[in-house]
């Protein structure tokens, strides 16, 4: 049995995919939607496309092509495998499954560089990450690219134009960062496509347009913090943040405090304070 969670939508589409089936359960034929890029976090199965067998284990990274037909055995005792797959609109999936080298491949193997994009992506799907989620699968497909055909992007000189796109960019998410933003509006906003404003933006700047959306967030609420008549719920909600639990969570991770311990710090509760200025004491 297969169960097919979607974790967000848009141009970069992620799924959480996870199998219970065993060795005693005969293989179907099944087809790919749209295409995928997805990389195996968990167990073990067979990947059978365009005439080719694979053995799939964690690490290891499945090409979907849309349109094709694929079988999925289940051969070696394990029971149950987990993959997160990225799902690329036509645009996006044009740029890559178009290119000729790529047209018949259907995976890679456990490769470092794949791996480590791979679990980035895992980390944004938990909520662990300041990256987002359509940002990681795009950097795992740009990584794709690059391992798959043996190229790399040349790490050149930001021109005048893309900082000044990239600066747009950041001041139209600091004006809007109360409202969700998602990386297709602001690619828009900047005037750039998906995959370029993500990497133009990052060399520019240094961070991820939805890392620097999450600061600007904190930044607002930490201004508001300091206002005792407003709740820490109210001001979560107010500067953006979906839910309580997130805010508190991503608040904690850049400021080493919780949300109400940063109001008592703002308000330079004197016992708060000595606390957690106080060195500690020798042993």
């Amino acid at each position: 049995m297969v169960t097919a969670t979607r974790l967000s939508d848009g141009a970069v589409a992620a799924v959480d995919y996870r199998c219970t089936a065993g060795e005693m359960e005969a293989p179907y034929a099944e087809w790919h939607e749209v295409f995928s890029i997805s990389y195996v976090r968990k167990g073990t199965f067979g990947y059978h496309a365009r005439g080719r067998a694979t053995e799939m284990v964690a690490g290891s990274v499945l090409v979907g092509h849309a349109g094709d037909e694929y079988l999925c055995s289940h051969d070696h005792h394990v029971c149950g495998d987990e993959c997160l797959a990225f799902q690329l609109a036509p645009e996006l999936a044009d740029a890559i499954s178009g290119r000729p080298e790529l047209r018949r491949l259907t995976a890679l193997p456990p490769l470092p560089e794949m791996m480590v994009l791979g679990e980035l992506g895992q980390a944004a799907a938990e909520g662990l990450s300041d990256v987002g989620l359509d940002e990681a699968g795009l950097l795992f497909a740009a990584r794709f690219v690059e391992v798959a055909t043996g190229t790399t992007e040349r790490n050149v000189t930001a021109s005048a134009t893309e900082r000044r796109r990239a600066v747009h960019a950041a001041l139209f998410m600091d004006e809007y960062s109360h409202r969700e933003i998602g990386l297709e509006e602001t690619a828009r906003e900047a005037g750039l496509s998906l995959y370029h404003f993500l990497r133009s933006f990052t060399k520019v700047l240094g961070v991820t347009p939805h890392q620097y959306l999450l600061r600007s967030r904190l930044r607002h609420a930490a201004r508001l913090l300091a206002d005792r008549e407003r709740s820490v719920t109210d001001i979560a909600y107010d500067v953006g943040f979906g839910d309580l639990s997130n805010f508190v969570r991503t608040f904690r991770r850049a400021a080493g405090m919780s949300p109400r311990d940063f109001r008592k710090a703002a308000k330079g509760e004197r016992n708060f304070l000595q606390e957690r200025l106080a060195p500690p004491l020798p042993r």
